[in-house]
């Protein structure tokens, strides 16, 4: 992605007044690794990832550093995750200017103390074209109030965000603008930002984390409407793209070689989030029978109620929303 973009940025003369120039995709990329070190969705050899590259000046780089950081908190509070962030600074081998480097780690340093969030430093670990803030994702502990980091189920942390300068590239691909001076010649800085990293291994990590029972606002099944029988199937129907208009992932269960209990059952180990059933008696008062996947029963509701009701809960963001129906 950062040839395209790169391709992007030298389609036409640039001014300094264009920059920060921020261009961003979710862009395909691979990765020839080891047989060995393939380990399901979260290193793979073809992935996507949300790549970004913004294109500023030297003096630029800190408050946008600022932020990239503050993009990052807002997206990971949204799935309730803690982090840790690492400055990685110049390696032994290393490719331009050493004061260039020392400012860029100097901004870098600023930004992460602005933040206010505890970081570490690796030193040597920055790409041999310039340094980098990393972030390793520790899945937030869901069973208490605190936000108790811990690892995967096998003990790993999992690098996910990263925010990186480049130095080099705009060289390798003779990336200019016009600055303030006037002169034509002047380099941008790079820099690369993905903040769910690679969108697999985010899926994983969901996946690990919530157990397959997704809450209601990211569940690809939030919905499920359940006929007693074959005349209640228009209805089903009709209640389903109720919900589905109104913005939920919604199904009806019409087949008729199943009884009521077993499409309930079923509903429940493909993990819908709520199961409504709709019989005679709920057909003539427009309403619905709720229930959850984990066989919680709230009774005979009306459709409005229903509909109203979840949409608050997916507005929340609520993890367990069956319990705060």
């Amino acid at each position: 992605m950062k040839t395209f973009h790169s391709l992007m940025f030298s389609h036409r003369p640039r001014s300094w007044r264009e920059l920060p120039l921020r261009l961003a995709d979710f862009g395909v990329l691979h990765r020839n690794e080891l047989s060995g070190t393939l380990t399901g969705l979260t290193r793979v050899r073809r992935f996507q990832q949300d790549d970004a590259h913004i294109f500023c000046v030297m003096d630029q780089i800190e408050s946008e550093m600022k932020g990239c950081l503050d993009f990052l908190r807002c997206v990971y509070d949204v799935f309730g995750f803690s982090f840790q962030l690492y400055l990685s600074t110049r390696p032994e081998k290393y490719l331009g200017d050493i004061a260039v480097w020392n400012q860029a780690e100097k901004q870098l340093e600023n930004s992460l103390n602005e933040f206010g969030e505890p970081w570490k430093l690796n030193p040597g670990d920055g790409a041999f074209y310039g340094p980098k803030a990393r972030q390793y994702l520790l899945i937030t502990s869901w069973q208490t109030q605190d936000r108790l980091d811990s690892e995967d189920a096998i003990g790993r942390y999992h690098q996910c965000a990263t925010i990186q300068l480049d130095f080099q590239l705009p060289i390798r691909f003779n990336l200019t603008f016009v600055g303030k001076d006037g002169d034509d010649k002047a380099r941008p800085v790079i820099i690369h930002r993905a903040i769910l990293g690679s969108v697999e291994r985010m899926i994983a990590i969901l996946t690990e984390n919530y157990a397959g029972k997704w809450p209601l606002w990211l569940s690809p099944r939030q919905v499920m409407l359940v006929p007693i029988n074959p005349s209640c199937e228009d209805y089903a129907n009709k209640v389903c793209k109720q919900f589905t208009e109104a913005g939920f992932m919604a199904d009806a269960d019409l087949d008729s070689g199943c009884l009521l209990n077993k499409k309930i059952r079923n509903a429940q180990l493909a993990q819908y989030n709520f199961i409504l059933v709709v019989g005679e008696k709920e057909k003539m008062t427009n309403s619905v029978n709720v229930r959850t996947r984990d066989n919680k029963v709230h009774g005979e509701l009306p459709v409005s109620e229903v509909m109203a009701r979840l949409t608050l809960l997916k507005q929340s963001r609520c993890r367990n929303a069956e319990e705060e129906f």
